[in-house]
């Protein structure tokens, strides 16, 4: 009872300050709430949505890259034979265990990721992670070609370096988002990751078509690079460490969310584990991810086995679902912010809502898909299944802030831990099924995707959770003393000579 009142009251004054600090801040910065280049908080989102842009174009260009690295092509010789070639003659089983290679990788980080965006700030975790997958991988030609071992070890090792950047940012969040800003703000962010797809794939198979597939890894290779260091020097760990926030935004951060920079945290780690509001966010992550990695791995390889369409036109069709998701996210970040804000809908309804429904009409478009013969219908389909995910993709991502703000990045590090798994088993799985290329084994794939989403639907129907839990009340109120740094010090030999010399 007394854990529910101090819940009660924390979010009541939050709701009170949040709504003060609002007009003050609107009122006084000129109306920063849509004026975004004068926010600092938003400035962070634009950065972060380019990072997660990097994230999936450097982790789908291989999806398009293998299609021309294993296409056979006709070769004339000098005496005028022609010939069939092709530069590395993978099979389907070895292909599926190269596309799910760096998830060998990326399963490690997640826990990782979470804990040391907790401990040494999200932003160097973040930029680090992808600054390192973005040198890897204009590494990859030269593994390629060396031979499939060396090119299975560097995907694990990039898997290793991006597997932190999801959980980590979530401490971003948790210092630089508002209460009811948090959902726009993360799918504002996580929307990148599709204008990714959207960019990388198309281009990836422009790429590859005119200047060879070695160029899809060094252009996304050289264009991670140069995000990150944008990114270390603009972004800081919380508002109070960056030079350049107004006083007024930085206090309209902090009354909502609390100055977290000088806070030490301590997670809760069995309740965690045991939360059913966590295992609901686990549930929904592992049956979104083994849909969303079936799409971004195999999506260019179905459109040309089964719908016929050639290299260039496979890259652009694979990346218009993703075009409809980035719309989409926003508008889903937006929507239930304001659902929950006008409080038409409690937290808990709005993330069962919104994450239930984009199960349901996935499971309705993919099973249409693998029963259709119009290839203009079938893509239509694929692209309404994969665009309309980001309902579901936008709640499961934000719920953890809702639970344990101070432990959602550790909550999502565990989260994407086990929604890694199918980054793994989907490809491999799809290789195994898919060996003669027919309609009828593409469809048992889109089946066994349905079923895992109908599995993820009802367990996050039944165990998800939108309030703000008992175990994470305790920590989120206890403001607990760090050491004083440098700064603090000087600050204090100031005032005592300031008292001698009154």
């Amino acid at each position: 009872m007394k854990d529910n009142q101090t819940g009660e009251m924390l979010r009541s004054n939050t709701q009170l300050v949040t709504s003060q600090s609002t007009d003050t801040v609107n009122r006084d910065n000129g109306g920063i709430s849509w004026k975004f280049w004068r926010s600092r908080r938003y400035i962070v989102v634009l950065m972060a949505f380019f990072g997660f842009f990097n994230v999936y174009g450097l982790r789908v260009n291989l999806s398009v890259a293998i299609v021309a690295m294993t296409e056979k092509f006709n070769v004339t010789l000098e005496n005028g034979t022609v010939i069939e070639d092709q530069h590395f003659d993978w099979n389907s089983k070895q292909q599926g265990l190269i596309l799910s290679s760096f998830f060998y990788g990326y399963i490690w980080t997640q826990l990782l990721g979470g804990w040391l965006g907790s401990k040494i700030g999200g932003h160097y975790v973040f930029g680090a992670g992808i600054g390192m997958t973005a040198f890897l991988t204009l590494l990859t030609p030269i593994a390629a070609n060396t031979n499939i071992y060396v090119m299975v070890a560097i995907r694990v090792i990039e898997g290793i370096f991006e597997g932190v950047t999801y959980p980590c940012i979530h401490a971003i969040w948790a210092r630089w988002a508002p209460v009811y800003e948090r959902s726009r703000m993360s799918s504002i962010a996580y929307a990148g990751s599709y204008a990714g797809t959207v960019v990388a794939m198309p281009l990836s198979g422009v790429l590859a078509q005119y200047w060879g597939w070695e160029s899809v890894f060094y252009v996304s290779g050289a264009i991670g690079c140069i995000w990150c260091l944008a990114w270390l020097l603009i972004v800081k760990a919380s508002p109070a460490q960056d030079p350049y926030i107004s006083e007024e935004e930085k206090q309209y951060i902090q009354s909502s969310i609390g100055d977290l920079s000088k806070q030490k945290i301590n997670h809760p780690w069995k309740a965690i584990v045991t939360s059913t509001g966590v295992w609901a966010i686990v549930a929904a992550n592992f049956a979104e991810t083994w849909g969303a990695y079936t799409y971004l791995t195999q999506l260019p390889t179905f459109l040309r086995d089964t719908l016929n369409f050639d290299l260039g036109s496979t890259g652009f069709l694979a990346a218009m679902p993703y075009l409809m998701m980035i719309c989409l996210m926003a508008f889903s970040g937006y929507a239930a912010d304001r659902l929950q804000e006008t409080k038409v809908m409690t937290t808990r309804q709005v993330r069962r809502t919104f994450i239930c429904f984009g199960f349901v009409i996935q499971i309705a478009f993919l099973m249409l898909t693998s029963h259709l013969e119009n290839p203009k219908i079938a893509v239509a389909c694929i692209v309404l299944a994969v665009g309309l995910s980001a309902f579901t993709m936008s709640g499961f991502l934000a719920n953890p802030l809702d639970l344990a703000p101070n432990h959602a990045s550790v909550i999502l590090g565990f989260s994407n831990t086990m929604g890694t798994i199918p980054g793994i088993v989907s490809p491999m799985l799809t290789g195994y099924i898919v060996t003669d290329k027919t309609k009828e084994q593409w469809r048992l794939v889109f089946y066994i995707t349905s079923a895992v989403f109908a599995v993820g639907c009802i367990l996050y129907w039944v165990l998800a959770k939108g309030e703000l839990q008992p175990w994470a009340q305790q920590t989120n109120l206890q403001h607990v003393e760090s050491q004083p740094t440098k700064e603090d010090e000087a600050e204090t030999k100031s005032s005592t000579a300031d008292v001698k010399r009154d």
